[in-house]
């Protein structure tokens, strides 16, 4: 079975990340999403809300699952079985520094790969920074993430 482990600290999960899941979902048997513990990035939900939050919005999907980690996600990968890492690229930015991550990852482990997806052109806008700065704000974020996100943003601003 190949598995493919798709990493990030889901601050929160918008319909971006749903999308590459989907797309990871149609080219492994399995996508694990590993949800960082993120903890030097202050973010705005738990870790275990993410990882809930994480779990409502991909439900749909019959070969996905979600799990936690703290610490390098080569060793995560590695530790799950993973054949390979996904990581979504938006903007040029995004893959020069996903290029930047991959070489320091293949230089601690030469068996490391990574798949880059772009997610489709409606989400390519769309980050995690962003949705927290609109709803904190009193915006609409209902276009931006799932459902339980936008719920879990009303009860965390009002």
């Amino acid at each position: 079975m190949r598995r493919a482990i798709y990493p990030g600290s889901f601050n929160p999960i918008t319909n971006g990340h749903v999308d590459l899941v989907e797309r990871a979902g149609r080219l492994f048997d399995q996508v694990l999403v590993g949800v960082a513990s993120s903890a030097g990035k202050a973010p705005l939900f738990s870790l275990q809300q993410r990882v809930e939050l994480c779990v409502q919005s991909l439900g749909h999907l019959d070969n996905v699952e979600v799990d936690q980690f703290d610490g390098l996600v080569i060793d995560f990968a590695a530790s799950r079985g993973g054949c390979c890492v996904i990581r979504g690229v938006r903007s040029q930015a995004d893959f020069d520094y996903e290029m930047q991550m991959a070489d320091m990852n293949r230089a601690m482990d030469p068996q490391y790969e990574m798949v880059l997806l772009t997610p489709a052109q409606r989400w390519s806008s769309i980050s995690s920074s962003l949705v927290r700065e609109i709803a904190e704000m009193g915006g609409d974020v209902s276009g931006f993430v799932p459902p339980p996100v936008v719920r879990a943003l009303a009860d965390r601003f009002g």
